[in-house]
């Protein structure tokens, strides 16, 4: 991190501004992707404390000094193993001290009590930095375009070289496809790429398997590609050889329940009636059964995350929210489509970061 770059000040900032607001004096933070969010550290043992006077403190092991060095310039850095209890124990009291009651089991909160001070109190707290987190900043949103970028590239790179085929194994598209998204930069996928085909595309998250692809298959690939914290998540579903008039009307339904939930993804909208735009094509065809998840969700550095696109969904939409529009059907024993882009929510029509065609396409 470059000393000129106070994106991980401003948001210990706005949390520390929150911790006023409930009477807490200090926060722990012990998951390891919000003490990257805060700090910028990505090592994978460590933790923050944030004060409601804007002071800070963070902790790793010796495995990262020359690391935390460099990626965290600005706070006093304390080197131990077990970085929750040493940053407590250091805690001068009177003090509530919040702890994220959403990412500590009942036998890390025993340890953490033992560390405490006598007149230092741990408070639970849950949601505040996700609430931070939910809309993206500028270096965050060119950092999701570059690594969707990077990931649909490699996507289309496959179905250019004919990678998706008959006579080869789900197992061998996941592979070839993780292999030319390394190459192009990712440090990891974000997950397991899912490559469903034929009967196995009526299940949404299918694991690849050994099964070979035939004519005639549909083919469903989930995948995304994860650089320097943040991942991408996109669906594509082809149809090998030839299409039959179940595939196509499926295809078609998808199609436009996806782009009826992009459509309404827009500042203000309800989430529950982004669910329901999709929804509603795909109930109103007669396939309303067959649709058994929600539409969408955040992504940022991590690939699931707050806003939450779902009939139960709460909320609404925000400039520079991302979402996922990804409606889907699923016929047990005939097959499945699911069509899948990321957005940046935006003042007009969210900023699409999935540049891949959504045409029918036939491999």
């Amino acid at each position: 991190m470059a000393l000129s770059d106070t994106r991980f000040l401003t948001r210990r900032r706005a949390l520390a501004a929150t911790l006023a607001a409930q009477r807490v004096d200090t926060m722990l933070v012990t998951h390891l992707t919000h003490v990257r969010y805060l700090s910028g550290f990505s090592g994978s043992n460590g933790a923050v404390i944030v004060s409601k006077d804007l002071s800070a403190l963070i902790a790793t092991d010796g495995r990262y000094t020359t690391q935390i060095a460099e990626e965290v310039p600005d706070i006093e850095v304390v080197v131990a193993r077990n970085c929750a209890v040493e940053l407590l124990k250091g805690i001068e009291g009177p003090r509530r001290v919040g702890f994220e009651a959403d990412f500590v089991n009942v036998a890390q909160l025993e340890k953490l009590k033992e560390a405490c001070p006598e007149d230092v109190t741990l408070v639970p707290i849950s949601g505040v930095i996700e609430k931070i987190r939910i809309t993206k900043d500028p270096i965050e949103r060119e950092r999701l375009r570059a690594v969707a970028d990077l990931a649909n590239s490699a996507f289309q790179e496959l179905l250019d070289e004919g990678g998706i085929r008959a006579g080869r194994t789900e197992r061998e598209v996941a592979a070839d496809l993780e292999f030319k998204m390394r190459v192009k930069g990712a440090e990891h996928p974000s997950f397991d790429t899912i490559v469903a085909s034929g009967p196995n595309s009526a299940k949404p998250h299918h694991s690849a398997t050994d099964r070979v692809i035939e004519v005639g298959d549909l083919v469903t690939v989930d995948f995304g590609a994860h650089d320097r914290g943040f991942n991408s998540d996109t669906t594509r579903t082809v149809v090998v050889g030839e299409a039959n008039a179940f595939s196509k009307e499926i295809y078609d339904i998808v199609l436009q329940a996806q782009l009826a939930g992009c459509a309404a993804a827009v500042p203000g909208a309800k989430l529950a009636d982004v669910d329901k735009a999709c929804r509603d094509v795909i109930t109103n065809a007669g396939y309303g059964e067959y649709f058994v998840h929600s539409t969408g969700h955040g992504i940022g550095l991590d690939v699931h995350e707050a806003p939450w696109a779902a009939a139960t969904g709460t909320g609404e939409l925000e400039e520079h929210m991302t979402l996922t529009i990804e409606p889907g059907i699923y016929v047990p024993g005939k097959g499945g489509v699911r069509i899948e882009d990321t957005l940046i929510i935006t003042s007009g029509r969210p900023e699409n970061l999935t540049n891949l065609s959504k045409d029918l396409t036939i491999v």
